[in-house]
């Protein structure tokens, strides 16, 4: 693992590093960031304007707690959940959830995070985008029962199992 030298410009809580010298992985955390206007997925889409073409360029992992859900979307807002979804589409990037749960954004069946650890108070919040040239390297797509892990988060983990990642004579799986 090698970490990418991409400035953040500011921007908190982004991991960027290339994989055995064969895709990018970009770890996303977004918060609030005192940014009235540009906080959660307003921080991703700042980043993601400055490192979509790196991102597009060959194949890449984008993954973790973007705080964010279609649910909220603002109307007047271009980066907003689904304008930064459909910007990563038009790079060919995909949520692995989302394809293969057949689901739309904002119909999630199964949730992630659950506010202060309640069960009755779900969200998907975390995702798991891939560059479509993975989708079908796929094994497995998991996400981690609440009753399990409450105890520890209030996040549930969303485990991807991806295979050949690299044309070596061995197998890398995510997880």
């Amino acid at each position: 693992m090698e970490r990418l030298d991409w400035d953040s410009n500011s921007l908190e809580l982004f991991l960027p590093c290339r994989i055995n010298d064969d895709f990018n992985l970009l770890g996303v955390w977004t918060k609030q960031a005192n940014s009235p206007n540009f906080a959660y997925i307003g921080q991703f889409w700042k980043y993601l304007q400055a490192y979509k073409e790196k991102l597009s360029a060959g194949k890449a992992i984008v993954c973790g707690d973007f705080n964010s859900n279609k649910r909220w979307d603002e109307w007047d807002r271009w980066w907003n959940h689904t304008d930064v979804v459909r910007e990563l589409e038009e790079i060919n990037i995909t949520s692995v959830y989302h394809h293969i749960m057949k689901e739309e954004q904002g119909q999630e069946s199964c949730l992630t995070f659950y506010m202060r650890r309640k069960p009755d108070s779900p969200y998907h919040i975390d995702y798991f985008f891939v560059s479509r040239s993975l989708l079908g390297k796929v094994t497995q797509l998991e996400i981690g029962k609440h009753e399990d892990w409450l105890k520890h988060s209030d996040h549930v983990p969303l485990i991807v199992d991806i295979e050949q990642c690299r044309s070596l004579d061995r197998d890398l799986s995510l997880t």
